[in-house]
């Protein structure tokens, strides 16, 4: 089973924005994109390659804009986790405490952007760290969902770990043959109330929280679980801002910057119409910029 290879496959064909600093500091695995002078920095997730290179297109885009940005890999590279299995949630608090350390990282002020698994992994680590003052997950999920191995589907365990122990998830529905990927995440998604403990407590976020998504994501029910996401918030009275926004003829690929790329043309397979995503992930990231510059601080 797949989450999002093409995804990932753009990510790491794209043309660099900048060249980036290779980071290898008390075991994390990253590429750092620092700022002009002492700026307000991001962390950056990419989605389910999980390597170094994963979120390098993200972070450069992201750099674009004046901010510093970490691109870091949580699996699949040298000293991490092999697959999407047992990842220490405890590996993204290093990674904040590396930025928190740079001189032209203004240490008040970390933001977090994932995308895909990045994004899930974004709301679960903001719901951890109070450091991170802003939120921006695209095609994300409201849950911890078991992790996989493309080498052994038969591996049953929790994405993650803390303490060395695994953090409660959804399971996938087995019960009976799946047609589509998307097919067994919407139907293990409807034994949630079976496995309350696996939801991502999004109310302990200290910032903003920005949701993307594709209501014709193909992949798995992104549109559906940012609503989850929201309601939780406002069931707990979130004390800040959130905001979902969901485009009706885009799919998993929404959260990607606009590009020239041809490596996006075979992504419209996960969803969407070529013009539907082309629209929304313009409208998408003009969305992401004004978030951080308007909660996180406008780079000078």
């Amino acid at each position: 089973m797949k989450r999002s290879v093409l995804f990932c496959a753009l990510l790491l064909s794209s043309t660099a924005w900048a060249d980036g600093v290779p980071v290898r500091d008390n075991g994390l695995v990253a590429t750092w994109y620092a700022p002009a002078k002492k700026e307000p920095a991001i962390l950056v997730l990419g989605g389910s390659e999980c390597g170094e290179k994963g979120g390098q297109l993200l972070a450069q885009n992201i750099a674009s804009l004046g901010y510093g940005a970490l691109a870091l890999a949580y699996c699949g590279s040298e000293g991490l986790p092999p697959a999407i299995q047992n990842i220490p949630l405890e590996y993204f608090a290093k990674a904040i405490d590396w930025i928190a350390k740079q001189p032209l990282a203004d240490s008040g002020r970390i933001g977090l952007y994932g995308a895909s698994i990045g994004g899930e992994t974004a709301l679960v680590v903001a719901a951890r760290d109070l450091r991170i003052k802003v939120v921006v997950a695209g095609v994300p999920s409201s849950v911890v969902w078991q992790g996989f191995d493309p080498k052994n589907y038969g591996s049953v365990a929790s994405t993650y770990l803390v303490d060395g122990k695994p953090v409660p998830y959804l399971p996938y529905d087995m019960s009976k043959m799946f047609t589509s990927i998307l097919d067994l995440y919407q139907r293990s998604l409807d034994t949630l109330p079976m496995h309350q403990e696996a939801i991502i407590p999004v109310e302990n976020i200290n910032g903003p929280v920005l949701l993307i998504s594709g209501k014709a994501d193909a992949l798995w029910p992104s549109a559906t679980m940012s609503e989850q996401v929201i309601a939780r918030l406002e069931a707990k009275h979130f004390k800040f801002p959130r905001e979902h926004i969901a485009y009706d003829n885009a799919g998993h690929v929404v959260a990607i910057p606009p590009s020239d790329n041809p490596a996006l043309r075979p992504l419209e397979g996960l969803g969407g119409t070529p013009d539907g995503n082309a629209a929304a992930r313009a409208d998408a990231w003009k969305h992401t910029a004004a978030f951080f510059k308007k909660y996180l601080g406008a780079p000078n």
